[in-house]
């Protein structure tokens, strides 16, 4: 039906860190889709356990893709922290219910694969130590986890959050992965502006009801000279659950809800 390639923008990558995640299907001059199939993503250890996945809908839907067409998507994902360090191999396919597509991977030989899963890529997983800490100093609410996946987990934080991190006295990249109580802020949507120190690097409205990613950058000047630089993300206005017309006994104060939060080197 299509052949399938991956690729990434690390081959080494330590554990806990964002990925950029290319995956490319070049369609079949003869391929005929007879409805919307999803693509799986394995990231195999090397005794063939599923260390994770990035499971996902394909954009656009395969119901739309023609003969000959190429599709090509980048997803930027945060590796877990996974017990494993070394390389896995990564495979794709596509998939509907209990039905399983016939593609064409890296390995030739995967062609006529029984359980119609590719062999697409390898990465290099490395230890958490590779990356730069960030301590979540003020502002934080304790971490959830969501009932029906342990791992997807969050903070909300208050109306103002504080991160410190090692000065690496290098650009970075601060990473924020959030979303927000849209159905609450139905007026305007919170407005949210991240600082370094006291000067601000970002401003932007919180308007999405789903995990949102966003990439600040942030120079070297900006993170001052300090030892320790210090972070802050502050949103204009909160909100308390309790306080709401569905009730309840939350009595936190809330501002937005975030999933991940990292910084990288650029």
């Amino acid at each position: 039906m299509a052949t399938v390639t991956f690729s990434a923008n690390k081959a080494r990558v330590p554990l806990g860190s964002p990925i950029e995640l290319t995956y490319r299907f070049n369609v079949a001059p003869d391929a005929k889709f007879d409805g919307n199939y999803k693509v799986f993503v394995h990231f195999v250890d090397a005794d063939g356990g599923v260390l994770w996945n990035d499971d996902h809908d394909p954009s656009p839907p395969t119901s739309q893709w023609r003969p000959g067409q190429t599709i090509q998507y980048t997803r930027t994902r945060f590796l877990p922290v996974v017990p494993f360090l070394g390389e896995v191999k990564v495979t794709v396919g596509l998939y509907r219910d209990s039905d399983r597509l016939p593609l064409q991977g890296l390995d030739p030989a995967d062609r006529q694969s029984t359980t119609r899963e590719y062999k697409v890529g390898t990465l290099q997983l490395l230890p958490t130590s590779e990356n730069i800490f960030v301590f979540k100093k003020n502002g934080w609410h304790p971490t959830e986890f969501a009932a029906e996946n342990p791992t997807l987990e969050w903070e909300w934080t208050q109306k103002v959050a504080t991160l410190t991190l090692k000065n690496p006295r290098k650009d970075v990249f601060l990473y924020l992965e959030f979303d927000a109580r849209t159905d609450v802020f139905t007026d305007r949507p919170q407005q949210v502006t991240v600082y370094s120190g006291d000067q601000p690097v970002d401003t932007f409205p919180a308007n999405a009801g789903v995990p949102t990613l966003r990439r600040i950058p942030i120079t070297a000047a900006q993170l001052g000279q300090n030892e320790m630089a210090e972070l802050r993300i502050e949103v204009d206005r909160t909100f308390v659950p309790a306080k709401l017309p569905a009730g309840g006994r939350d009595v936190r104060e809330l501002g937005i809800r975030v999933y991940n939060v990292f910084v990288e080197t650029r």
